[in-house]
């Protein structure tokens, strides 16, 4: 149940109607947007009388709210959420490119990537450390060695790191990471989520190969329910019946992201369509569709990266189309953020 409070409402009045509100065994969340400020309802709400809310003298009107996901929900919250990841702004009007390889292979491997990527505009780096691999005898990543190649390049170049968990007993050596990726695989692992919404990182979500937008949208339900709002979601392409790409990008997906909810929307091409050749237009279809983010593989050798070279962008590559993407960006009004 959202509660929509008149304009000229008194803190009192307010404090008066969410103190009622809680002894109903509900919890009421107080939210102040930009051009109104509601009370949304979580728990069982279908005991409370709404025509009694009516008449509070600071209430402007009351609907009930039929989706699951009520912490995720637009209607709980009007503005956008933005997250602000070392400086760096997520939402919100703002645009982020997140770059660098599929994994982290060595150090030169990664600081050459790195600082390549930073010169072509990229605003954050991603790699991974902990590889969710479909064969057990491929490369499975450096694990806590990559997350130090990770911070050190970091120092380097100045971009706050973007690395993937893959299992809960793995978060100790997060603690320095920036922002959290949680994998396709593991959307649905609500042990990992319920614990990811006990701490006080950015959490980026992806979608998972075959999972719905509700569903997406309750994965980042388990997250915020443990109190952990800063939840990015990641369409990074569905499986379907197309077999000429990896996945299908759902460039739908990020407007009705948007119009669902007020988390920020990333997209991520390169898992998406697994071919380099079309990282590119997939990203401006992207930014056309109004993402808050891109998530983009770059890596020095892709002929001999280690994972999914296929769908890795080189950095002369990367570097064009960073061109594009802040042109289109440009023309929309929604500019890649300058990090100097």
């Amino acid at each position: 149940m959202v509660i929509v409070l008149k304009n000229n409402a008194s803190p009192q009045k307010v404090s008066e109607l969410t103190q009622r509100l809680e002894r109903s065994n509900v919890k009421a969340n107080l939210v102040e947007g930009v051009h109104s400020t509601i009370i949304g309802l979580i728990g069982d709400t279908l005991h409370i009388d709404t025509e009694a809310i009516l008449a509070n003298e600071c209430v402007e009107k009351v609907q009930r709210v039929q989706e699951p996901y009520k912490n995720a929900n637009r209607k709980f919250h009007p503005d956008d959420t933005v997250i602000d990841v070392c400086g760096r702004k997520v939402g919100g009007g703002h645009l982020q490119v997140i770059a660098g390889p599929c994994s982290v292979e060595s150090e030169k491997q990664l600081m050459q990537t790195a600082i390549a990527c930073r010169e072509a505009g990229a605003t954050m780096l991603r790699g991974g450390a902990f590889k969710p691999r479909t064969s057990p005898y491929s490369f499975q990543g450096l694990r806590m060695e990559g997350i130090e190649l990770l911070l050190k390049a970091k120092k380097e170049t100045g971009l706050p790191v973007v690395t993937e968990i893959m299992s809960l007993a793995h978060l100790d050596m997060f603690a320095d990471v920036d922002v959290i990726q949680v994998g396709a695989r593991n959307m649905q692992n609500f042990e990992l989520l319920k614990a990811l919404g006990r701490c006080d990182k950015p959490i980026l979500l992806k979608r998972g190969l075959s999972s719905t937008l509700e569903e997406l949208l309750m994965s980042a339900e388990y997250i915020m329910s443990e109190g952990n709002s800063k939840v990015m979601l990641c369409e990074r392409g569905i499986r379907t019946f197309e077999p000429m790409t990896r996945n299908t990008l759902d460039i739908s997906a990020v407007p009705l992201l948007k119009n669902k909810s007020h988390l920020p929307v990333v997209v991520d091409p390169s898992h998406a369509t697994g071919l380099v050749k079309l990282v590119g237009p997939m990203s401006l279809a992207a930014v056309a569709a109004g993402c808050d983010a891109l998530e983009i593989e770059v890596h020095c050798d892709p002929k001999n990266a280690l994972s999914d070279g296929s769908q890795q962008l080189t950095p002369q590559a990367f570097t064009q189309v960073m061109k594009k993407i802040k042109a289109l960006a440009e023309f929309m009004g929604k500019p890649v953020d300058d990090v100097g």
